[in-house]
């Protein structure tokens, strides 16, 4: 490495500041901007300074009902540059583009060898923190990233892709996922109950196997988006019934798959009822605990299997990031397009509370420390 090199890259470390900004989770529906210490980092693990980081109802979830002990800083769907590295790292330096994922399995243990990477031990410790209890640690300036996460975790960004776009990489694995568990035929038809940047991101994959896709929703601004995206057959359930319009298309039948990408255990008996007997329904959004209405003659008599998918994989770690950050693959989707409010991290408790109560015009919501930034220390290497 030549001097200019290793000085450029002392000086950047010599820039990280003691203390920063961060949205802090005091309790239920409680987070405050707080200043807070820089986290410090330890061989083999990088310091992220982030510039988007996509607000995930899974957060929001966890905000509003209390489930994880406070205080913590949230936030999972996270890039922006490399602001130092520890000893040993030899991949990254500062200066790089990177995305991360928080969660990265053993691959060696009972649930790695059987596929089902959520339920590792490895897996359910968050690899990336702002302070505090990990977990995930994006809705803040700086972000530890732990050395496991740093050897198989964390992806560098390619000129030309944004920040924004390349945030949905571990969101897209996780549609990836649902869609490889449905096992998807070429021609079969599914329904996506709910229109939101995640059912958006499902129907595309769903299409993109070869399926005929039928999107629904209540809100008539996202079915638009939805369509401008290329999903023309869509169900407007504000005014129409979507299991009668279903059975309408399909010879009274339903639909071979359904997938549910809203988190309302009300939606678990119609989601069930718009399959056709012998068909399949993905609970994608539904991570709610409690009581669920269904038929379980539907189930046995009628053969419908119902399915649930969690988390992302790591066997599709390197096709979310082609889906993502591929040239080819960005024409096919601009992944930009589906962000419908940007907030600057001295806001977050405002795009929290955004995007834990959507409105019709509202999509993707993101929070952008990187904002305050001078443009020149991140924009050159995008070109």
């Amino acid at each position: 490495m030549g001097i200019a090199r290793q000085l450029e890259i002392q000086d950047r470390r010599q820039s990280v500041p003691a203390t920063m900004i961060a949205a802090v989770y005091r309790g239920v529906n409680d987070v405050r901007l707080e200043t807070v210490s820089v986290p410090e980092i330890g061989p083999g693990e990088l310091l992220l300074r982030v510039h988007t980081c996509g607000v995930c109802g899974t957060d929001l979830k966890k905000i509003a009902s209390g489930s994880h002990s406070a205080p913590r800083i949230f936030g999972h769907e996270t890039s922006g540059v490399v602001a130092a590295v520890g000893a040993g790292v030899r991949t990254f330096t500062p200066g790089d583009r990177i995305v991360v994922f928080h969660h990265i399995p053993c691959r060696q243990c009972y649930y790695c060898r059987q596929k089902t990477f959520a339920q590792c031990a490895t897996y359910k410790k968050v690899g990336c923190t702002a302070g505090f209890e990990p977990s995930g640690g994006g809705f803040a300036e700086y972000v530890r990233v732990m050395d496991w996460i740093v050897d198989r975790g964390t992806v560098k960004i390619p000129n030309g892709v944004s920040f924004e776009q390349a945030c949905f990489v571990e969101p897209v694995n996780t549609c990836m996922k649902g869609i490889e568990a449905l096992n998807l035929q070429p021609a079969e038809t599914v329904l996506v109950i709910g229109q939101g940047p995640i059912g958006i991101i499902l129907a595309i994959l769903a299409r993109r196997a070869g399926a005929s896709v039928i999107t629904s929703d209540l809100y008539a601004e996202r079915l638009k988006i939805a369509k401008s995206l290329g999903l023309q057959n869509t169900v407007d359930a504000s005014k129409d019934d979507v299991v009668n319009s279903i059975r309408a298309q399909t010879e009274g039948r339903g639909a071979d798959a359904v997938i549910l990408a809203v988190g309302s255990n009300a939606l678990v008996r119609p989601a069930m009822d718009a399959a056709r007997p012998g068909g399949r329904v993905l609970l994608f959004a539904q991570t709610q605990r409690g009581e669920v209405v269904v038929d379980p003659a539907a189930i046995c008599v009628d053969e419908k299997a119902l399915l649930g998918s969690y988390s992302a994989s790591v066997d599709l770690q390197d096709e979310a990031v082609r889906f993502v950050m591929g040239r080819e693959m960005n024409r096919e989707m601009d992944l930009e397009r589906l962000i419908s409010h940007r907030f600057p991290l001295e806001e977050a408790p405002r795009a929290l509370e955004l995007a834990a109560h959507p409105q019709p015009a509202s999509m993707k919501v993101v929070i952008q420390p990187g904002t305050s930034w001078k443009r020149e220390s991140w924009e050159g290497n995008q070109q």
